[in-house]
């Protein structure tokens, strides 16, 4: 059962494995390296995810076919989304919503490898009302 501590440690963990590649990689690189390094840096944390993941949207019992991955979906409660722009655009924050209410996540981190610092500023947590109904423990 998934509960509030063990999903902010999660975050801890994730957000962790973000500043590290970070550190190691720097701005510069297009999305699908960073995403490369995160699968690694999860891999290596032995956090369970899946990567490009096809999210279902099924509407009056049919899936329909709508063509949303999402780059990392973690532990299968966190949603991870990857960008490396130089402008972040609130169309990113609702992709990342949507993923989160299709998958039942309760959370999800946008970031944004092309800021100078990844913490602050470069990453933005998300909760919804599948959060609020966890238990705390």
């Amino acid at each position: 059962m998934i509960t509030k501590k063990f999903l902010n440690e999660l975050t801890y963990e994730v957000i962790g494995s973000a500043i590290e590649v970070h550190k190691a990689m720097r701005v510069g690189l297009l999305e699908n390296v960073y995403c490369q390094c995160m699968r690694e840096e999860l891999s290596h944390r032995g956090i369970n995810f899946l990567s490009e993941m096809k999210i279902p949207v099924i509407y009056r019992n049919k899936t329909l076919n709508v063509d949303f991955r999402c780059d990392l979906f973690v532990e299968d409660c966190l949603v991870v989304e990857l960008k490396a722009v130089k402008e972040m655009n609130v169309i990113f924050e609702a992709q990342l919503l949507t993923y989160m209410k299709l998958l039942h996540a309760p959370k999800g981190i946008l970031f944004n490898f092309h800021s100078a610092n990844l913490f602050n500023g470069g990453q933005k947590t998300f909760v919804n009302e599948y959060f609020t109904n966890l238990l705390s423990d």
